[in-house]
């Protein structure tokens, strides 16, 4: 058995397991253990059992199936947890959620995530606490994203154009790669959203170049690194991602460089610098003019480093969302059907569907949510470590 055909799934399923550096159970009542799995080996424990054509959640669920809704596994020198039942996942995340509140460090956390400054991967304490906050109240508010409304409705419509011009010079039948098309789309809106660029031209080399770092940037964080297990093997990069993070890291960080010192100049050139914000990257710096967030990162990381966690974050799952909710509609005739009818029943034929008809549109929202039910864009949970003493039962 090859062993790097092992460890090149694992990162995957380390989004969703519990990685616990002391996992502390009764050691009075060994009933109330967590069972661990069978099968581990010398050194790499329950690697191997991650080998394979099958993605790992299933791999999990078939395990979960012999040993109960939560066990443990050996990886490498890591014991993890893993609960997949919804009653016991609440008792982590609500009854117990400062228990189970900080982020396991990794390779890909430190070079890509800005030294874990990165929004959804920093370590627990008063910088995550405050970002957060930002994030929730100032950038992801309801009143700031209706403020955006007009930027995706604008590219929404200049996509859906390209495809009709298209058509007229095919002769109304023409050939698109959808997955592409989402990507071309759900880009041009993220970036004009959070920093203000406008992508017009459909072969444009700056947003291929970025959109193919971000790619880069998800699948490096979803490898597997044989150092997260066995950290004595940092040093010879098996595999060489380590050596790929960084010049993916100096790359993005170029892009993002780019656009902060664009923004900066602009505001010099302004009179009145608040109540001014055209984007996100504009708001938070702002943001960070007026206060001075604890944790030891510069305001341009804090900047570069949140941007950069929304762009992913509302990029690629997005992208899966929309091919494979697409993919399943045009496979189900009557699905299909019946979307239709209802778009013709709320919004009229021959016109814009507008974001406030969504609310009306309940059949479209019940497709969109089946999709996700089906086929996840994210079928594991991010990881969590403990912080304090549990028991388990």
């Amino acid at each position: 058995m090859n062993f790097f055909q092992i460890v090149h799934t694992l990162f995957s399923s380390f989004l969703f397991f519990f990685s616990l550096p002391k996992l502390l159970l009764s050691s009075k009542r060994k009933s109330r253990n967590v069972p661990e799995a069978g099968g581990a080996w010398p050194i790499i424990g329950h690697l191997h059992l991650l080998n394979g054509p099958q993605m790992p959640h299933k791999i999990f669920s078939h395990i979960a199936d012999k040993y109960g809704p939560i066990f443990r596994l050996k990886l490498g020198v890591n014991q993890v947890v893993i609960v997949s039942d919804p009653k016991i996942a609440k008792e982590c995340f609500t009854t117990n959620d400062m228990a189970f509140a900080n982020r396991p460090k990794s390779i890909a956390s430190e070079i890509l995530g800005y030294n874990y400054a990165l929004l959804g991967i920093a370590l627990y304490g008063p910088y995550r606490r405050d970002i957060r906050k930002i994030a929730t109240i100032e950038l992801l508010s309801a009143r700031r994203i209706e403020m955006f409304s007009d930027i995706r409705e604008f590219e929404v419509k200049l996509a859906v154009k390209e495809i009709y011009n298209k058509s007229n010079k095919l002769n109304g039948v023409v050939k698109m790669e959808m997955k592409e098309w989402f990507a071309n789309l759900i880009m041009n809106i993220m970036v004009k959203i959070l920093f203000g660029v406008q992508y017009i031209d459909n072969d444009n080399k700056e947003r291929s170049k970025a959109h193919k770092a971000i790619r880069r940037f998800v699948e490096l964080f979803a490898a597997f690194v044989v150092a997260y297990f066995l950290p004595y093997l940092r040093w010879p990069d098996i595999g060489g991602h380590e050596k790929t993070m960084k010049e993916t890291a100096k790359e993005i960080d170029i892009i993002l460089e780019d656009w902060l010192a664009e923004h900066k100049r602009k505001r010099k050139s302004r009179v009145n610098k608040c109540g001014n914000e055209e984007d996100f990257m504009d708001v938070m710096l702002s943001i960070c003019e007026d206060k001075d967030l604890p944790g030891g990162f510069d305001a341009d990381t804090i900047i570069k480093a949140t941007c950069m966690a929304l762009l992913v974050g509302g990029t690629d799952t997005t992208i899966v969302t929309l091919t494979w909710t697409l993919s399943l509609l045009l496979n189900n005739y009557k699905a299909l059907k019946k979307a239709q009818d209802e778009l013709d029943t709320h919004v009229g034929k021959n016109i814009w569907v507008q974001e406030s008809d969504l609310k009306n549109l309940v059949y479209l929202q019940a497709i969109v949510n089946e999709s996700l039910r089906l086929y996840p864009a994210a079928p594991l949970l991010l990881p969590h470590e403990s912080i304090e003493d549990s028991l388990a039962y």
